[in-house]
């Protein structure tokens, strides 16, 4: 036997210190461990032993925080804002040892470590930690509080739209180190405003200003934009910059890439799937990035230390939450401008009713560019009306007018040509047949309708009109304002057979065309980019844009020509917009002048005399009849409040998704409006949400939901 095979004489002498050690381990295994599903036995922490938690559950009458014991096991991890698991819905009944135990296991978020309980019964214990990562800290919870009680709405459904979910192996990974801050950015194309320069100086200057802008027409505003991101930043703050869609936020990223370069700043969209949107919060949440650009979701991002706060195009439908409580970035970032103290910047080449306001008021003020340089900058507008429609030839056989065909042909010389055809879903309204103003209300001003083509009633309040006669000209013949579309697209692109045809819309939407001759045939919204710009643009059946039937029609009108047109060259390039609509409509009017502010302040005057929206606060209140009825007698509503219907709500046409307040298939709903002067807003939301709350502890069946600012009153 070899001396390798030979027992040494250390191993014998170590045997009895093995055994010693076995013994040990077996001790520690026996003695009683944490149980996780109750913690029954478990010592609990030795300071600050209970934690206030935010249990996820959206429901209004359990909108408040939960207290629960903290076992010594999880002390350490147990940090205020971190994701928990805990026992919910056992009652006072099951104590066992001082633990309230059973229940179900429910997500939730620790809000505060606390060395006592203000409730006097016991305690469940906390189930798990579920990681250690703090996501939500004590400024996003106020600004989730201060969202839920703005939309009379639940505290834990403003936080899961403002956390992502989870995703570990993101987690796990740790985040780079951040960059120092970049040296203030030169004024660029900001020179081209009379007050551009002055806003980034003030902004690098660690100042919070606030602005309206109205940008000037071409492809510079996503640079514009990282313009005042790079001036934020080198004052050593953050910024947050809000698009509507991936498009947009895509050529805000590549210009943030060109003016910052890499590692300075995350895009967060619903493109980037779920681990890496998950990483890049998580390098915003623990201070790596300081610069933000993303779609509506990114509204909460909890970039450290903001200093600007970005919207643009604020009118998009896609700025509006389709998850309850249904809050608007406009009105999250004006919160978090007014509790942060930071900067606030609202742009577009239009500009909403809202944006007019916030400049009436003075909360913040206009950026526009002087009129010579918007003459520059803007392509010539032409427009074609009805009486030239029925004196034109062309236009009554092929449903075009001559001018359109001319520009088309000019414009293809040199270019694309981008065609604009309103998409399904453009309903008409009623307006008078001889000056078009259109049909309202006589008791609330809302649009009128003729559901079964002979009787008139108001979309609002649901009164019968039985004599309606023009407030203006004192006709009382009506027509319906559309005129169609997709047969004039299909006529222009046979009209130009050697010409290539691109469609841009819902199924399939182009991101950018090249320069070179084509018609590009795009519903709103959906236009794509062109290198070098277009060489001319056709606004078709303006009618249909301007007949919905709706309070904002001319508003969002102006705003889905504003941008397409803005995409065109300008007029010193030989650009020329044609737009087939009555010339003497004030949107069109708007248009000609490209003054989209101008436009929303006259607006606002009419709204503010009227008491529509922004200048009043509204509400949509939906459900059956009954529960609607019931809902509204008991609801305790601010004195001043007027309430406007009920009305029944149009059925859901089948095969369609529903939207956001749709009564559910085979139902028929209705809908009521709440209006209050300025002012009430709070007290109206207030009123609303406890009496759901109360609605709904006492276990009603039947549902009614409430939207705070619906963005389509009709």
């Amino acid at each position: 036997m070899s001396s390798e095979n030979e027992p040494s004489a250390e191993t014998g002498a170590g045997a009895p210190e093995q055994l010693a050690l076995i013994r040990e381990t077996v001790r520690r295994a026996k003695a009683p461990r944490a149980k996780p599903r109750t913690w029954r036995g478990a010592a609990l922490a030795g300071e600050l032993p209970v934690a206030r938690v935010l249990v996820n559950k959206g429901v209004l009458h359990l909108d408040q925080f939960f207290d629960y014991a903290v076992p010594e096991e999880l002390a350490a991890d147990a940090r205020p804002g971190v994701r928990v698991r805990v026992r919910f819905g056992a009652g006072g009944r099951n104590v066992q040892g001082g633990r309230r135990e059973g229940g179900g296991l429910i997500d939730g978020f620790i809000v505060e470590r606390r060395a006592d309980s203000d409730y006097r019964g016991a305690l469940a214990a906390l189930a798990s930690v579920v990681s250690p990562e703090p996501v939500l800290g004590p400024d996003l919870l106020a600004l989730c509080r201060a969202v839920a009680d703005r939309y009379a709405g639940s505290l834990a459904d403003v936080v899961q739209l403002a956390v992502p979910p989870r995703n570990a192996r993101a987690e796990s990974k740790p985040s780079p180190e951040p960059l120092p801050p970049p040296p203030p950015p030169r004024p660029g194309a900001w020179d081209r405003y009379a007050q551009g320069p002055a806003f980034l100086r003030a902004l690098a200057d660690g100042g919070a200003p606030r602005a309206v802008w109205t940008a000037l027409p071409g492809p510079h505003w996503p640079a514009e934009i990282a313009g005042a991101v790079a001036a934020t930043l080198s004052s050593g703050r953050g910024a947050l910059v809000v698009v509507p869609d991936g498009r947009a936020a895509a050529r805000v990223d590549a210009a943030l890439a060109e003016a910052l370069g890499p590692g300075r700043h995350a895009l967060l969209t619903a493109e980037s799937g779920p681990e890496k949107r998950y990483r890049q919060w998580l390098a915003v949440r623990r201070g790596s990035v300081r610069a933000v650009v993303g779609t509506r979701a990114a509204m909460f991002a909890p970039v450290r230390d903001l200093g600007l706060v970005v919207v643009w195009d604020d009118g998009d439908s896609s700025h509006s939450d389709d998850n309850a409580p249904f809050p608007h970035v406009r009105e999250v970032l004006e919160l978090r401008a007014a509790q942060g103290r930071c900067g606030f910047l609202l742009g577009g080449t239009s500009c909403t009713v809202e944006a007019a306001q916030l400049v009436e008021s003075g909360w913040a003020l206009p950026l526009l560019a002087d009129r010579e340089r918007l003459r520059r900058a803007a392509p010539l507008i032409r427009t074609v009306g009805d009486g030239e429609l029925a004196r034109d030839g062309a236009a009554r056989s092929a449903r075009l007018p001559s001018l359109a065909w001319g520009a088309v042909r000019d414009g293809l010389r040199s270019g694309p040509v981008l065609v604009q055809v309103p998409r399904r879903g453009y309903a008409p309204r009623l307006a008078c047949e001889r000056c078009r103003t259109p049909a309202r209300c006589r008791r609330c001003a809302g649009p009128l309708q003729a559901p079964d083509q002979r009787d008139l009633d108001c979309v609002w309040c649901g009164r019968a009109e039985t004599a309606w006669q023009c407030a203006e000209c004192g006709s009382p013949r009506l027509r319906a304002q559309v005129v169609g579309a997709r047969r004039t697209a299909e006529e222009l692109g046979r009209a130009f057979p050697a010409v290539p045809v691109r469609t841009s819309g819902r199924d399939h939407i182009l991101d950018a065309v090249p320069d070179a001759p084509a018609l590009v045939v795009s519903t709103p919204g959906a236009e794509p980019v062109a290198e070098g710009g277009y060489a001319a643009a056709l606004l078709l059946d303006g009618w249909a844009m301007l007949g919905r039937p709706d309070l904002r029609a001319g508003e969002e009108a102006l705003r889905r020509w504003t941008a397409a047109a803005a995409l065109v060259r300008g007029q010193d390039e030989g650009g020329t917009v044609v737009i087939v609509a009555e010339p003497t409509e004030r949107a069109v009017q708007a248009l000609v002048r490209w003054d989209p502010a101008g436009f929303a302040r006259r607006e606002l005057a009419e709204r503010a005399e009227l008491g529509f929206p922004p200048v009043s606060r509204m509400a949509s209140v939906t459900g059956p009849a009954d529960a609607l009825a019931a809902f509204l007698h008991t609801a305790g509503l601010p004195p001043e409040a007027e309430v406007l219907g009920p009305v029944p709500l149009p059925a859901a046409e089948p095969g369609r998704p529903r939207r956001p307040g749709d009564a559910p298939p085979g139902e028929s709903w209705e809908r009521a409006l709440v209006r209050v002067v300025p002012g009430r807003g709070a007290a109206l939301a207030r009123a609303l949400k406890t009496a759901l709350a109360a609605r709904m502890a006492k276990g009603a069946t039947d549902p009614v939901r409430i939207r705070i600012d619906p963005p389509d009153i009709g």
